[in-house]
């Protein structure tokens, strides 16, 4: 049986006690709680070199810098490096040698009279694993789902105590590090949707994969990182902003693939968007496509990954099933036109009831929750291989009980076809093409975006042999 994890008193008080660990605590808006942990706990001189609110916004910009908004990552790295470089130059001389030294900061917004949305905030820490040696940094992300103000608080103080006493004693193992996040905590009551670890401490660990972690272990519902691997938090490139999504496996992207979302943001621009507004573009990969019986292949989940970023695409990985669940997720960021880019059989699961069995209304529960968002989603033509027919839009048939559903979908634009396609690729089955990389029959390498085709060959990907 696993032991429980220590609470924050417990946890508070070690690093209390251990004079090697010391530092400074920055703390802007509602996330002036964690330092109190320290105080409260007894002990602190042991520990806290300085605590300071920078809770004016004038103050904090005489402070810290300039900053166009006071809870983001841009303060949270300006609080981290300004105090950090204060604190090296003030203890450095005296305590350098014995001292480990750190730097928690955060930003946090909780619940007011006048805005009653979800709290959130950016914490992060700097630190020393041995004394003078090179920094290490965690930053992370957090949403507070608790009602009352002061319950949000208390949330954020524990995360707090959580992060320092992980980069403290858990800093050697990365994933039981994250793991400890919520000890004491609750999804319902705090979600951490952004993780990022950089440094001599974290050399060999792949920030993708922490996403990806997090999603795994219930910490949040959908995580992003660039084409260039670098993880986002989701309002950083969503607010305010048109979205496109892909849905896929992506193993690998064919050229069927890369032209259903090219094709699919040419018309989404043009009719949502404007030339001078582009989308952001989303492929998304989901849990239940990433997985197996034996759970995450996280080597499968890095090929994918490098194909994309080969394709200069953004990730989403979330734990999404239902489309309207990720569109859901999507308008907590943006109000802006959401697009979905499909194929037929792909609209075809979308309207099957079976998925639906959890609602109330089931398909038409679905339907409406999906397209409540200013959605539309984007359909690319299909062609039978038994009968080698073309489906469209306009031509799909579907179940007798939800022909007046789709007509109605049709009718409102909600559903629309993909006006310009590539004949050449609608032949290409991603089954196919898995087969012929793990057989070496070199077919596959025409129905793959070139790119794509190099990286695989030379880096062996998806069971790649040589013929």
């Amino acid at each position: 049986m696993d032991e429980a994890p220590l609470d924050p008193h417990q946890k508070a008080l070690r690093i209390n006690l251990d004079r090697a660990v010391y530092g400074t605590f920055a703390e802007i808006g509602a996330g002036q709680e964690v330092a109190r942990w320290f105080f409260h706990v007894g002990g602190a001189s042991g520990t806290v070199a300085k605590t300071i609110s920078a809770y004016d916004m004038a103050v904090s910009d005489a402070v810290y810098g300039p900053a166009q908004r006071y809870v983001s990552r841009e303060r949270l790295e300006a609080m981290l490096a300004h105090e950090y470089a204060l604190l090296l130059e003030r203890l450095g001389p005296a305590r350098g040698d014995e001292c480990r030294f750190f730097v928690f900061a955060d930003t946090v917004a909780t619940r007011t009279p006048s805005r009653q949305d979800d709290g959130h905030g950016w914490l992060g820490v700097r630190f020393l694993t041995v004394p003078r040696g090179e920094p290490s940094e965690i930053i992370i992300h957090v949403v507070t789902h608790d009602r009352e103000r002061g319950r949000e608080q208390d949330a954020l103080g524990i995360v707090g105590v959580n992060l320092l006493y992980g980069v403290a004693y858990l800093h050697a193992e990365p994933t039981t590090l994250l793991a400890s996040l919520l000890d004491n905590l609750t999804r319902d009551r705090l979600e951490i949707d952004m993780i990022r670890f950089s440094g001599p401490a974290f050399a060999t660990v792949d920030n993708r994969l922490m996403s990806l972690e997090l999603v795994e272990r219930g910490f949040t519902e959908a995580a992003m990182f660039t084409a260039g691997g670098e993880v986002v938090q989701p309002s950083e490139r969503l607010y305010m902003r048109p979205v496109l999504v892909e849905r896929g496996r992506f193993r690998p992207v064919t050229l069927l693939t890369q032209d259903l979302l090219e094709r699919a943001r040419a018309q989404f621009i043009v009719e949502q968007c404007g030339e001078g507004d582009p989308p952001v573009v989303l492929m998304e990969m989901t849990l239940r496509g990433l997985g197996s019986d034996a759970g995450v292949d996280r080597r499968d989940f890095l090929a994918r990954a490098d194909t994309l970023r080969a394709l200069g695409q953004m990730v989403l990985i979330s734990n999404h099933g239902p489309y309207y669940r990720l569109v859901e997720h999507l308008s907590r960021y943006t109000q802006r036109p959401i697009g979905i880019a499909l194929g037929v059989p792909a609209l075809m699961s979308l309207l099957e009831p079976q998925h639906y069995e959890d609602l109330a209304g089931r398909t038409l529960e679905a339907v409406g929750r999906l397209f409540a968002h200013n959605v539309c989603v984007y359909l690319y033509p299909y062609r039978d291989p038994g009968t080698g027919e073309v489906i469209t839009a306009e031509t799909l048939r579907v179940a007798p009980a939800i022909q007046h559903l789709y007509a109605h979908l049709l009718e409102n634009r909600y559903v629309q076809p993909i006006r310009q396609h590539t004949v050449a690729y609608l032949p290409i089955q991603t089954r196919d093409v898995l087969q012929g990389i793990q057989s070496g029959d070199p077919g596959w390498e025409c129905m793959v975006p070139p790119a794509i085709v190099e990286i695989i060959k030379g880096e062996r990907l998806f069971g790649w042999r040589a013929r």
